[in-house]
């Protein structure tokens, strides 16, 4: 796999992985390298430092190069442009939306939505958890229900 710092011709600068070169050249000659902010296919790879393997793994540094500084650390890299940090903030709004003016009910979820989509219930705004299962037969039944946004920062 071969990393390409990539730039936009509005731009905006992006990082992709391809098999190998051959593979970035095929897919940009199809249009297929497109910019994730704005969508173009106008797109160069820029230059970028290549990862070299240490072949110098056990072996013993000169004396003269132990009172040299230690190498700065790399600035870090945004691995999203622009476009995909709003709409991360958007679906965090929403979920935090939700969670605010909603029930948590839990593991009662599909029963509680199926009641009020069938009347048996008041309607109100729930959240809670259900199994694929019960979200696919909410589905199949018509009854709307929306999965709340994971976002990466979730996870960890």
């Amino acid at each position: 796999m071969i990393r390409y710092s990539l730039r936009c011709a509005n731009a905006h600068g992006f990082e992709s992985w391809f098999a190998s070169s051959e593979s970035y050249d095929r897919q940009r000659s199809l249009s297929l390298v497109t910019c994730p902010i704005c969508g173009t296919a106008e797109v160069e790879k820029t230059i970028m430092a290549p990862a070299v393997a240490r072949t110098d793994k056990g072996r013993t540094r000169p004396a003269d190069a132990e009172s040299e500084p230690a190498p700065a650390p790399a600035a870090p890299v945004a691995m999203m442009g622009e476009g995909e940090g709003e709409l991360r903030r958007l679906l965090r709004e929403l979920k935090e939306h939700v969670t605010r003016n909603a029930d948590y009910v839990g593991d009662e979820f599909a029963d509680l939505a199926r009641k009020m989509h069938e009347g048996e219930l008041e309607h109100r705004s729930i959240y809670g958890e259900a199994t694929p299962d019960e979200v696919k037969a909410l589905r199949e039944d018509e009854v709307e229900v929306f999965p709340l946004p994971l976002l990466p920062d979730d996870r960890n």
